[in-house]
């Protein structure tokens, strides 16, 4: 039996206990692994991180086992994701020795050489809806329609893995999908309604937040309404449309206060959803659990106030990231654990995360308020020298 797997088994023996300590790894015996881009990851001590002794990891826990699901067939991810499923959960020591001892934080800089970047906040929300058009349901939501082409160019170009093109043929050419203005032309996506809601701006935060729950006046069963695909144009934020123009100003354009002005102004209703061209095709799932939010890109289920979304050219995705920032509108601090499960059109650079609220109408009232700055930290699993010897 190899030294590794012998030193694994101790290791398991050890955390199967509450009271026991993890292998302790010294600095000499490991390294960090690679960081993702240039120096955006900058490898650093916990003693460093502001309120890591506060957290209560356990809460964390559960969305960590999540992202072990995923991780553990990678090579780099495996010995800390097997060893993790003999930590005892209710044990606040054991579960912070674990990650101290398997794990070394990187903290997070963007490209330009900054530390912090925009927090911000979303959730999934709870729409009122019916199968037939008709009464005050009269806005679709709609599943992928089939000219929607999908373009996957990683095979031939590697640096372009993650990245996809959408499309539609005309003729032999692939040409842009249609945009969202496009798209509402009527008819235009005739016969891909999955169902019908009663709010044409709850539909369209709907989009922005990338699913949510369906609650059916005739009283059948709730349903979630998951994120299929989308129509290749980038998110274009309409609360900045409207801070630009004039009509409202940077603190008023929250969620909350962007509603209120789309309410207030039914002339310019299409034209304030229209200057997002993206547009967001669904998939109907059932609700199995409601505890659960919905799965994440990583496809396992989000943990509210735990998962959040990610820019994955620079934090990989299902890492645990520590959060060093405040809560929605306030100063009150916001420190804790997360885990990146997630992804979205509007998460662009390093130090760039949307924190995952949970379901309902307190999820989205502090969803809609957050837009906080921040730190981040991602916890990168520490490599045995002799492994970093043979790359």
């Amino acid at each position: 039996m190899s030294l590794k797997r012998l030193s694994i088994l101790a290791a398991l023996a050890l955390l199967a206990a509450c009271s026991t300590v993890p292998p302790d790894r010294s600095p000499a015996a490991t390294v960090a692994a690679p960081p993702v881009k240039g120096d955006i990851l900058r490898p650093v001590t916990f003693a460093v991180l502001p309120g890591w002794d506060k957290d209560d990891l356990r809460d964390g826990w559960p969305a960590f086992l999540s992202s072990c699901e995923v991780l553990v067939k990678k090579p780099d991810w495996k010995e800390p994701c097997m060893i993790a499923r003999d930590v005892n959960a209710k044990d606040l020591k054991a579960v912070r020795q674990f990650f101290e001892a398997f794990f070394i934080p990187n903290q997070v800089f963007n490209p330009d050489g900054t530390e912090t970047g925009l927090v911000t906040g979303y959730y999934e929300p709870l729409l009122k809806g019916a199968r037939k058009r008709g009464g005050a349901y009269q806005t679709p939501l709609h599943r992928t329609p089939d000219d929607l082409l999908t373009v996957d160019l990683a095979g031939v170009y590697p640096e372009l893995k993650g990245m996809r093109l959408r499309g539609r043929l005309q003729g032999n050419k692939v040409v842009a999908y249609s945009s969202r203005g496009e798209l509402m032309k009527a008819g235009a996506l005739s016969g891909t309604e999955l169902m019908w809601v009663d709010d044409p701006i709850e539909a369209f935060f709907l989009q922005v937040q990338g699913s949510g729950r369906v609650q059916f006046a005739d009283g059948s069963p709730v349903v979630r309404i998951a994120y299929a695909d989308q129509n290749g144009y980038p998110y274009k934020s309409i609360g900045r449309y409207l801070v630009d123009r004039g009509e409202l100003t940077l603190d008023q354009a929250s969620a909350q206060g962007i509603k209120s002005w789309y309410v207030a102004h039914p002339d310019r209703q299409a034209e304030l959803l229209n200057a997002n061209p993206s547009y967001v095709f669904f998939k109907e799932e059932p609700v199995i659990d409601p505890r659960k939010g919905p799965k994440g890109a990583l496809g396992v289920p989000l943990v509210p106030e735990r998962s959040m979304a990610v820019d994955t050219q620079y934090i990989p995705l299902g890492a645990p990231v520590f959060l060093s920032t405040t809560q929605p509108g306030s100063q009150k601090t916001l420190q804790r654990l997360m885990m990146a499960q997630d992804t979205g059109g509007a998460i662009k650079n390093a130090v760039r995360a949307d924190f995952f609220w949970g379901f309902g109408a307190e999820a989205g009232e502090k969803a809609g308020k957050m837009k906080q700055r921040g730190m981040m930290w991602v916890l990168m699993p520490k490599l045995p020298a002799a492994t970093e010897k043979t790359r």
